[in-house]
């Protein structure tokens, strides 16, 4: 294929996956990484690495020219952990730690100004940086979002989203639809399934979530439930260059009987415009 997908994320649970399910689809791929460790021996040398990191805007230019597509898989934990890259990780003192810790979940400030690796920095500024990034005849931005965006102020998404992660997400959304670049996001639930990490691309080739439950999509942030991180993958790559899914924003979770085969251009069809 003449296209060349960039994957945003790509050594994450999701990012992987879409990679894996490019590559089975003979789409030439550029996976995104901050570090190249491992990146080429975890898909078998078979894709394009970009070193790059949408925290800093410098250096995405060179990531995303000659591309065609992008998928954003990109994201950190909803609550703070050690992943947000807090900068008083040279404390040796564990009182002083455990003050660090309780300090991080106390005072918004304090965690703001601290960590390096927030949802507000990945989740919401990154992305915006990346859309900027990307060339301006690009074909589609692929962006996974969150379930729960649109109804974030009530149960159970107001938990979720105690320390920011749906807003972040939200941001992400709204400066995606009015970038003017055609897009799909898609709103997954809570993730599940695996490998939620390998560096093995037979092993992600041959992900599965063995006969487990169907997919559902809506629109309008009415879904709540779980999703599987194989299934937000296909529907990311099924919808790169789906005409149907241009310009459509979905929640898609598992539910009911799982057919033989997922026909997302049909799912992706019965969904109204956004």
């Amino acid at each position: 294929m003449s296209e060349r997908v960039l994957v945003a994320g790509a050594t994450g649970g999701v990012g992987q996956l879409t990679v894996a399910k490019l590559l089975e689809k003979g789409y030439a791929v550029r996976a995104m990484t901050r570090s190249s460790e491992k990146v080429q021996q975890m898909f078998d040398g078979k894709v394009e690495v970009a070193i790059a990191d949408t925290r800093q805007p410098e250096t995405l230019p060179a990531a995303t020219q000659g591309i065609t597509h992008i998928i954003c898989c990109t994201g950190t934990t909803a609550f703070p952990s050690a992943k947000w890259d807090f900068d008083f990780s040279s404390q040796t003192n564990g009182f002083q730690q455990v003050l660090n810790w309780g300090k991080v979940f106390l005072d918004s400030n304090y965690r703001r100004t601290q960590a390096k690796n927030s949802p507000e920095q990945v989740d919401a500024q990154g992305v915006i940086n990346l859309i900027a990034a990307a060339p301006k005849d690009l074909k589609r931005f692929v962006f996974v979002s969150s379930c729960g965006v649109e109804h974030k102020d009530k149960p159970p998404y107001s938990f979720l989203n105690a320390f920011g992660v749906l807003d972040a997400k939200q941001k992400g959304e709204t400066v995606l639809i009015q970038s003017g670049l055609p897009y799909t996001i898609v709103r997954p639930g809570r993730l599940i399934d695996g490998p939620f990490t390998s560096y093995d691309l037979n092993t992600l080739l041959k992900a599965t979530t063995n006969g487990k439950q169907g997919v559902v999509v809506a629109t309008g942030d009415t879904l709540t439930g779980q999703t599987s991180r194989i299934d937000v993958a296909a529907a990311c790559v099924a919808s790169v260059n789906s005409l149907a899914a241009e310009n459509k924003v979905f929640e898609l979770i598992n539910r009911g009987e799982r057919p033989a085969t997922v026909d997302w251009e049909g799912l992706f069809a019965q969904l109204p415009a956004h």
